[in-house]
Protein backbone atom coordinates (compact mmCIF):
# COMPACT_ATOMS: atom_id res chain seq x y z
CA UNK A 1 0.00 0.00 0.00
CA UNK A 2 2.85 2.40 0.74
CA UNK A 3 3.93 2.27 -2.89
CA UNK A 4 0.97 4.49 -3.71
CA UNK A 5 2.58 7.38 -1.83
CA UNK A 6 5.08 9.56 -3.69
CA UNK A 7 8.42 9.61 -1.94
CA UNK A 8 8.99 13.34 -2.37
CA UNK A 9 5.85 14.48 -0.55
CA UNK A 10 6.23 16.47 2.70
CA UNK A 11 6.24 14.55 5.97
CA UNK A 12 2.78 15.64 7.06
CA UNK A 13 1.17 14.92 3.69
CA UNK A 14 2.91 11.54 3.50
CA UNK A 15 1.19 10.49 6.71
CA UNK A 16 -2.22 11.79 5.66
CA UNK A 17 -2.11 10.07 2.29
CA UNK A 18 -0.80 6.76 3.67
CA UNK A 19 -3.21 6.78 6.59
CA UNK A 20 -6.18 7.35 4.28
CA UNK A 21 -5.17 4.46 1.98
CA UNK A 22 -4.71 2.05 4.89
CA UNK A 23 -7.91 2.93 6.77
CA UNK A 24 -10.16 3.62 3.83
CA UNK A 25 -10.81 7.18 4.97
CA UNK A 26 -11.33 9.89 2.41
CA UNK A 27 -8.10 11.74 1.56
CA UNK A 28 -7.82 15.51 1.82
CA UNK A 29 -8.71 17.51 -1.31
CA UNK A 30 -5.61 17.93 -3.53
CA UNK A 31 -5.57 21.74 -3.11
CA UNK A 32 -5.00 21.19 0.64
CA UNK A 33 -3.12 17.88 0.70
CA UNK A 34 -0.43 19.11 -1.70
CA UNK A 35 0.33 22.27 0.28
CA UNK A 36 2.09 22.83 3.62
CA UNK A 37 -0.21 23.98 6.43
CA UNK A 38 1.75 27.23 6.77
CA UNK A 39 1.29 28.13 3.11
CA UNK A 40 -2.42 27.33 3.00
CA UNK A 41 -3.08 29.20 6.26
CA UNK A 42 -1.10 32.25 5.06
CA UNK A 43 -3.44 32.62 2.08
CA UNK A 44 -6.46 32.45 4.40
CA UNK A 45 -4.88 35.02 6.75
CA UNK A 46 -4.28 37.49 3.92
CA UNK A 47 -7.71 36.97 2.36
CA UNK A 48 -9.58 37.29 5.66
CA UNK A 49 -7.86 40.46 6.79
CA UNK A 50 -7.93 42.24 3.44
CA UNK A 51 -11.51 41.27 2.58
CA UNK A 52 -12.97 42.35 5.91
CA UNK A 53 -10.81 45.47 6.21
CA UNK A 54 -11.60 46.84 2.76
CA UNK A 55 -15.29 46.01 3.18
CA UNK A 56 -15.24 48.03 6.39
CA UNK A 57 -13.47 50.91 4.63
CA UNK A 58 -16.17 50.89 1.93
CA UNK A 59 -18.85 51.18 4.63
CA UNK A 60 -17.07 53.95 6.56
CA UNK A 61 -19.41 56.98 6.45
CA UNK A 62 -16.65 59.55 5.81
CA UNK A 63 -13.36 59.66 3.92
CA UNK A 64 -10.92 57.16 5.45
CA UNK A 65 -7.21 57.86 5.11
CA UNK A 66 -4.11 56.07 6.46
CA UNK A 67 -2.63 59.50 7.09
CA UNK A 68 -5.41 60.43 9.52
CA UNK A 69 -7.12 57.20 10.63
CA UNK A 70 -5.81 54.20 12.51
CA UNK A 71 -6.97 50.84 11.22
CA UNK A 72 -8.70 50.25 14.55
CA UNK A 73 -10.98 53.22 13.81
CA UNK A 74 -12.75 50.86 11.44
CA UNK A 75 -13.91 48.80 14.41
CA UNK A 76 -15.34 51.78 16.28
CA UNK A 77 -19.14 51.56 16.15
CA UNK A 78 -19.46 55.29 16.84
CA UNK A 79 -17.36 56.16 13.79
CA UNK A 80 -18.78 53.42 11.57
CA UNK A 81 -22.09 51.89 12.76
CA UNK A 82 -22.48 49.72 9.65
CA UNK A 83 -18.87 48.70 9.03
CA UNK A 84 -17.43 48.21 12.51
CA UNK A 85 -18.52 44.62 12.94
CA UNK A 86 -16.87 43.69 9.61
CA UNK A 87 -13.47 44.87 10.80
CA UNK A 88 -13.82 43.32 14.24
CA UNK A 89 -14.96 40.00 12.77
CA UNK A 90 -12.03 40.16 10.36
CA UNK A 91 -9.56 40.54 13.23
CA UNK A 92 -11.08 37.56 15.03
CA UNK A 93 -11.08 35.31 11.95
CA UNK A 94 -7.57 36.39 10.95
CA UNK A 95 -6.34 35.67 14.47
CA UNK A 96 -7.88 32.20 14.34
CA UNK A 97 -6.24 31.53 10.96
CA UNK A 98 -2.87 32.57 12.39
CA UNK A 99 -2.86 29.55 14.73
CA UNK A 100 -2.42 26.96 11.93
CA UNK A 101 -0.05 29.40 10.20
CA UNK A 102 2.32 29.42 13.18
CA UNK A 103 1.78 25.72 13.82
CA UNK A 104 3.02 25.17 10.26
CA UNK A 105 6.48 26.44 11.20
CA UNK A 106 7.25 22.80 12.05
CA UNK A 107 8.05 22.47 8.33
CA UNK A 108 11.26 24.41 9.04
CA UNK A 109 12.41 22.16 11.89
CA UNK A 110 15.80 20.51 11.48
CA UNK A 111 17.83 18.15 13.63
CA UNK A 112 19.84 21.13 14.85
CA UNK A 113 18.75 21.89 18.43
CA UNK A 114 19.29 25.64 18.21
CA UNK A 115 17.09 25.99 15.13
CA UNK A 116 14.41 23.72 16.57
CA UNK A 117 14.37 25.76 19.77
CA UNK A 118 14.09 29.06 17.86
CA UNK A 119 11.31 27.69 15.65
CA UNK A 120 9.42 26.45 18.70
CA UNK A 121 9.91 29.87 20.32
CA UNK A 122 8.58 31.51 17.16
CA UNK A 123 5.48 29.34 17.34
CA UNK A 124 4.80 30.15 21.01
CA UNK A 125 5.29 33.90 20.45
CA UNK A 126 3.17 33.65 17.30
CA UNK A 127 0.31 32.00 19.18
CA UNK A 128 0.32 34.91 21.67
CA UNK A 129 0.28 37.35 18.75
CA UNK A 130 -2.62 35.49 17.14
CA UNK A 131 -4.61 35.45 20.38
CA UNK A 132 -4.02 39.17 20.91
CA UNK A 133 -5.36 39.91 17.41
CA UNK A 134 -8.51 37.99 18.30
CA UNK A 135 -8.83 40.10 21.44
CA UNK A 136 -8.43 43.28 19.37
CA UNK A 137 -11.56 42.19 17.53
CA UNK A 138 -13.37 41.31 20.75
CA UNK A 139 -12.38 44.59 22.44
CA UNK A 140 -12.70 47.22 19.74
CA UNK A 141 -12.16 50.95 20.26
CA UNK A 142 -15.56 50.93 21.94
CA UNK A 143 -13.69 49.41 24.91
CA UNK A 144 -10.65 51.64 24.63
CA UNK A 145 -8.61 50.54 27.68
CA UNK A 146 -8.76 46.84 26.79
CA UNK A 147 -8.29 47.61 23.11
CA UNK A 148 -5.10 49.59 23.70
CA UNK A 149 -3.70 46.83 25.91
CA UNK A 150 -4.25 44.07 23.36
CA UNK A 151 -3.03 46.30 20.52
CA UNK A 152 0.27 46.82 22.32
CA UNK A 153 0.56 43.09 23.00
CA UNK A 154 -0.09 42.32 19.33
CA UNK A 155 2.51 44.71 17.91
CA UNK A 156 5.17 43.73 20.47
CA UNK A 157 4.74 40.01 19.87
CA UNK A 158 4.48 40.49 16.11
CA UNK A 159 7.86 42.22 16.34
CA UNK A 160 9.29 39.32 18.35
CA UNK A 161 8.02 36.82 15.77
CA UNK A 162 9.80 38.65 12.96
CA UNK A 163 13.06 38.83 14.90
CA UNK A 164 13.16 35.27 16.27
CA UNK A 165 11.94 33.65 13.04
CA UNK A 166 14.51 35.43 10.90
CA UNK A 167 17.38 34.70 13.28
CA UNK A 168 16.67 31.02 12.74
CA UNK A 169 15.66 31.01 9.07
CA UNK A 170 18.49 33.14 7.65
CA UNK A 171 20.96 30.31 8.23
CA UNK A 172 18.64 27.63 6.83
CA UNK A 173 19.97 26.27 3.53
CA UNK A 174 16.54 26.36 1.84
CA UNK A 175 15.51 29.81 3.03
CA UNK A 176 15.40 32.54 0.38
CA UNK A 177 17.69 35.12 1.94
CA UNK A 178 16.05 38.29 0.48
CA UNK A 179 12.84 37.28 2.27
CA UNK A 180 14.77 37.29 5.52
CA UNK A 181 16.24 40.71 4.83
CA UNK A 182 12.77 41.99 4.03
CA UNK A 183 11.48 40.45 7.28
CA UNK A 184 14.16 42.23 9.30
CA UNK A 185 13.26 45.52 7.58
CA UNK A 186 9.62 44.94 8.52
CA UNK A 187 10.76 44.28 12.10
CA UNK A 188 12.48 47.67 12.18
CA UNK A 189 9.28 49.36 10.96
CA UNK A 190 7.30 47.39 13.56
CA UNK A 191 9.68 48.63 16.26
CA UNK A 192 9.19 52.20 15.09
CA UNK A 193 5.44 51.78 15.44
CA UNK A 194 5.80 50.43 18.98
CA UNK A 195 7.85 53.53 19.85
CA UNK A 196 5.96 56.09 17.72
CA UNK A 197 2.39 55.12 18.53
CA UNK A 198 0.94 58.41 17.31
CA UNK A 199 1.52 57.73 13.61
CA UNK A 200 -1.43 56.09 11.77
CA UNK A 201 0.47 55.69 8.50
CA UNK A 202 3.15 53.63 10.23
CA UNK A 203 0.48 51.29 11.60
CA UNK A 204 -0.87 50.66 8.10
CA UNK A 205 2.63 50.10 6.75
CA UNK A 206 3.48 47.70 9.56
CA UNK A 207 0.34 45.59 9.16
CA UNK A 208 0.39 45.24 5.39
CA UNK A 209 4.14 44.66 5.11
CA UNK A 210 3.73 41.91 7.72
CA UNK A 211 0.99 40.34 5.58
CA UNK A 212 3.35 40.44 2.59
CA UNK A 213 6.03 38.74 4.69
CA UNK A 214 3.55 35.97 5.53
CA UNK A 215 2.86 35.54 1.82
CA UNK A 216 6.57 35.39 0.95
CA UNK A 217 7.21 32.87 3.71
CA UNK A 218 4.31 30.78 2.43
CA UNK A 219 5.90 30.77 -1.05
CA UNK A 220 9.28 29.75 0.38
CA UNK A 221 7.71 26.96 2.44
CA UNK A 222 6.12 25.59 -0.74
CA UNK A 223 9.64 25.18 -2.13
CA UNK A 224 10.90 22.96 0.72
Amino acid sequence: MHCLVKQHEPRGNHYLRTHSYETGERALPPIIAERPILSFAAVIVILFYCAFTFTSIALFPTAFSPVVNYLSDLGNSTFSPKGAWFYNAGCILTGLALFPFYAGFYEWYTAERRRKFLMAATQVVGFVSAFSLIMIGVFSEDSMAQHLFWSEVFFVFNLLVLIVANISLLTHSKFIKPIGYYGLAVAVVNLLFVVLTSTPLLEWFTVFTALLYAGLLAYNTMKL
